[in-house]
């Protein structure tokens, strides 16, 4: 099948996806916050107050998700390469948090206070090159979690996507010398044919950095 009938048929899809319409009539900016949201359901991952920082934010719709559910004593703080609609309650970081610069902008804004939960939706731009895109997956979910061992409190918890795939088993390792728990999970919101999983790790050990 030639790259414009493929995306023909993405957008097809996608018009007629119902996670779309729904999130068109409800105003979430992507179909992506059932995603979360069938997450905390399943997980009780937001609590009021908490500090939530969102790796891979744009366009926003987690943390549309993640306001709504923390309330005016939380917190959320937001990074992505691309730009992002301002939006109420998030203090948005635009650039690449694998910048020392970036990432120092997000320490400052942090001013020394630790993270109940990180958020990582990070993807790469696909290039349809099955072994590279897969390797570049898992660079960004070692990314999310050297991140989460510099950035959360100890106890907190770290929501990543990952793509089933090589690489993945020894990044779950990771995961679990680092958290007391590790689950995987798939949300009905993520479309079938996608190898993307979710895993959630929870109760951070603090010494891991030093660990791992």
């Amino acid at each position: 099948m030639s790259r414009s009938k493929t995306s023909k048929a993405w957008m097809r899809e996608h018009i007629n996806d119902p996670y779309v319409q729904r999130a068109k009539a409800e105003g979430y900016r992507s179909r992506a916050a059932y995603k979360l949201l069938e997450l905390d359901k399943k997980d009780r991952l937001l609590v009021p107050g908490q500090l939530v920082l969102d790796l891979g934010a744009a366009p926003g719709s987690w943390s549309q998700v993640v306001v709504a559910k923390l309330g005016s004593k939380g917190r959320v703080v937001a990074v992505d390469l691309l730009p992002m609609e301002a939006l109420a309650g998030v203090h948005f970081v635009q650039g690449d948090f694998r910048e020392q610069e970036v990432l120092d902008a997000l320490l400052a804004v942090l001013a020394g206070r630790k993270a109940d939960l990180v958020i990582s939706d990070l993807a790469p731009n696909i290039s349809g090159i099955g072994v590279s895109d897969q390797a570049r997956s898992m660079y960004l979910c070692e990314l999310a979690l050297e991140f989460s061992r510099q950035c959360l409190k100890p106890g907190g918890s770290l929501l990543v996507k990952t793509f089933q795939g090589a690489g993945f088993t020894e990044f779950l390792a990771g995961m679990r010398k680092s958290f007391v728990k590790v689950g995987s999970r798939k949300p009905e919101a993520s479309r079938g044919r996608s190898s993307e999983m979710y895993l959630l790790g929870k109760g951070f050990k603090a010494g891991s950095l030093s660990e791992a």
